[in-house]
């Protein structure tokens, strides 16, 4: 159902069994997959993709231009994967061309009230940024991330799979994967043992990753030092190669 007060482009692609609330606006160029649920007062700028089965709500603006100086209005684009919800006065903005063109969230993700994320960002599948959480432009975060409230993230970081960053956080380093930060600025309080309880990790795999944790962040090695004893004392499952591999190639540093 479409409400009649809401103003959709003859060029925008709706999919089956979708509902656009009253006085939401839809511009060209856009796709909404079958399922999904709009809201009302909702804007969803030109060269946005949304998946099948999402659920937007009252406010929210997703696909405006980015707020960068160096944006010239060149072509670029939103994705949204299915599933997800973006909650009330959410923000997304397109990508730029310099940083790849493309502002992407993965399926089943939610993003609750007031939420913003920046030009170029990638979120991962399922995650989860809780209230005013901040995204600055150029951020990366894997796969079951989750933010908490009021917490910003400082551009051009990487957030590694099963991170969980604490609310009211400040993070301007990588926090690696599996771990839980918090502070302003944001440091590493141990690994983020319930989330991996929660998604199924096996206590083995949990205590491989606590000891790679500790030799890596906890006695004063240098990285390459720390690399080096992890490879040689801890059994080398998949999840210890992600987090050695995640460590090593850190541009702006990890977050201890």
């Amino acid at each position: 159902m479409i409400h009649p007060t809401a103003i959709i482009d003859k060029d925008a692609r709706i999919g089956n069994n979708v509902e656009i609330g009253p006085y939401s606006i839809v511009s060209g160029n856009v796709s909404i997959g079958e399922n999904t649920v709009i809201g009302p007062h909702a804007v969803i700028e030109e060269n946005v993709t949304i998946g099948s089965g999402c659920r937007i709500f009252q406010f929210a603006s997703v696909g405006a231009v980015p707020q960068d100086l160096k944006f010239k209005g060149e072509e670029t684009f939103v994705k949204i994967g299915d599933n997800t919800v973006i909650r009330e006065f959410v923000t997304i903005n397109r990508g730029t061309e310099l940083g790849g063109g493309v502002t992407e969230i993965g399926e089943s993700s939610l993003l609750m009230a007031y939420c913003h994320v920046a030009h170029d960002c990638i979120i991962g599948k399922m995650g989860i940024l809780a209230n005013c959480a901040t995204l600055a432009g150029h951020i990366t975060l894997g796969n079951f991330v989750s933010i908490g409230g009021l917490t910003a993230i400082h551009q051009f970081v990487n957030v590694g799979d099963y991170a969980y960053i604490g609310g009211a956080s400040a993070v301007v380093k990588d926090v690696p994967p599996y771990m839980l930060a918090a502070g302003d600025r944001a440091r590493l309080q141990g690994l983020n043992k319930v989330g991996l309880k929660r998604h199924g990790f096996s206590e083995d795999t949990i205590s491989a990753v606590k000891k790679a944790y500790r030799i890596l962040f906890r006695i004063g090695l240098t990285r390459k030092e720390a690399i080096e004893r992890v490879r040689a004392e801890v059994v080398q499952i998949p999840e210890v190669a992600y987090l050695i591999d995640f460590v090593s190639s850190s541009d702006r540093g990890v977050t201890r």
